[in-house]
């Protein structure tokens, strides 16, 4: 009877098991890139702002093209008043006046900067496309960082199972005991205790795996309940890198340096926009106008006319004085260029320093994994000699619980090693401007 339940628990646990694997989707990090690059919201946003700066990216923006309007004036009326000459007669008649136009507004030189306004438009276009590869560079690390730290919980759960089950063990093995006289009460509740430790352990690490899913899902632009298999493994690659190469690297590549060069050329054409203003201005004015009317008094034939006027106007004009307001539109102008350039130093400085800062973090974070896995190593045959002197009665319970605290602390310092240094690379990567290669 008890193997007939046995066996019936086992196949509705294995059920259950195979039923949620075939609901999980499986997914690999560059199957997630993929994914996240189309969905995210980001990405999304400055994709559209990247086609508002191209619709904006043109000549006629720039004020090159005329304009031409056409339009058409009507107007009826109908009168009933008093002959001049015998006011006992009324006149009545009815008048009817049209006149449709075409008139065509062209500026022909503006001191040059119909072609600075288009230089800028152009610009404008390049940090936009500078804002879109930002966006993308950082969902891509976004999205390396959340698939890692699914991995890393996962990692930690098994642990900290794996760390459970040998409590587990050790109770029934002290239970055992104390059933033949060999153990005592005291013995059984601090192996119990230990063991509901780590099953409340185990709970909270479902917890943190469930969460770390969450935010995936978030940063993919997917519901939060969806859930997927995880099939890159949780390792990570060792790199030699030279600082004056990644020095060289961040002045060329950074994207946020680049929108900042990008800036100050756009403060350099405002100097030259500002000085258009004492150049003359030469327009065109041309159009037609046709004028039609028409006339009708009661009992006479109606009376039309139509006549039309054409015009083709040039205009010249110069700013002589406005009270300074050009010379100092001009002096501001060269006041924000040497700030942005103040600005473009400061970020440079900045980003070496912090480019700096994460490459030293990167060698030490090598550094500590190489120390974790000799710890883990050292922790784990700890584990494996403590267990045999435990059941040997070499040492008690505590010191037993002891090395597995020591165990499971070594093995948490390995996995976070190993997301360390993923996060640190990744963070490099992006100051380089090479974030979007490397994955």
């Amino acid at each position: 009877m008890k193997l007939l339940r046995y066996c019936f628990v086992l196949a509705v646990a294995l059920l259950l098991f195979f039923s949620h694997s075939f609901t999980q989707t499986e997914i690999s990090l560059a199957d997630a890139l993929k994914k996240g690059l189309e969905n995210n919201f980001s990405i999304r946003v400055a994709r559209q702002n990247l086609r508002i700066a191209d619709n904006n990216n043109t000549w006629g923006a720039a004020g090159r093209y005329p304009t031409l309007d056409i339009g058409l004036n009507f107007n009826n009326s109908y009168k009933d008043e008093p002959n001049r000459t015998d006011p006992a007669v009324r006149d009545k008649y009815t008048s009817t006046l049209s006149s449709p136009f075409a008139n065509l507004r062209w500026l022909l030189f503006n001191g040059f900067a119909i072609k600075i306004s288009k230089d800028k438009l152009a610009y404008l276009n390049k940090i936009s496309a500078g804002n879109a590869t930002i966006a993308v560079e950082n969902t891509v690390q976004a999205i390396v960082l959340a698939y890692y730290k699914v991995l890393l919980e996962k990692e930690k759960l098994a642990v900290v199972e794996g760390v459970r089950k040998l409590s587990k063990d050790r109770y029934d093995y002290v239970l055992a005991k104390k059933e033949v006289g060999a153990a005592g009460t005291y013995d059984v509740l601090q192996t119990k205790i230990a063991w509901l430790d780590d099953t409340s352990n185990v709970l909270l690490q479902k917890v943190n795996v469930k969460n770390a899913l969450r935010n995936l899902n978030l940063v993919l632009g997917e519901p939060a309940e969806k859930e997927y298999r995880l099939t890159d493994t949780f390792t990570v690659e060792m790199h030699e890198y030279r600082l004056e190469n990644l020095l060289d690297k961040l002045l060329k590549d950074n994207k946020n340096l680049k929108n900042q060069y990008i800036n100050q050329a756009i403060l350099k054409k405002d100097i030259a926009f500002q000085r258009s203003a004492l150049f003359p201005i030469l327009s065109l004015n041309s159009g037609i106008n046709r004028f039609g009317s028409r006339l009708k008094y009661e009992g006479v034939p109606a009376v039309n006319s139509t006549s039309y006027d054409y015009y083709v106007n040039f205009s010249v004009s110069l700013n002589l004085f406005n009270g300074g307001n050009t010379r100092r539109a001009i002096a501001n102008a060269k006041i924000q260029e040497k700030i942005g350039q103040l600005k473009t130093e400061e970020m440079e400085l900045t980003l070496s320093n912090f480019l700096r800062t994460t490459f030293e973090l990167y060698n030490v974070k090598k550094q500590l994994y190489t120390v974790a896995e000799e710890r883990i190593k050292s922790a784990k045959l700890n584990m494996e000699i403590s267990g045999e002197k435990f059941k040997a009665g070499a040492i008690n319970s505590f010191n037993y619980r002891d090395v597995q605290l020591i165990y499971l602390n070594a093995a948490f310092g390995k996995l976070e090693a190993i997301y360390d240094l993923i996060d640190t690379h990744s963070e490099l990567m992006r100051l380089t401007g090479g974030v979007i290669s490397e994955y």
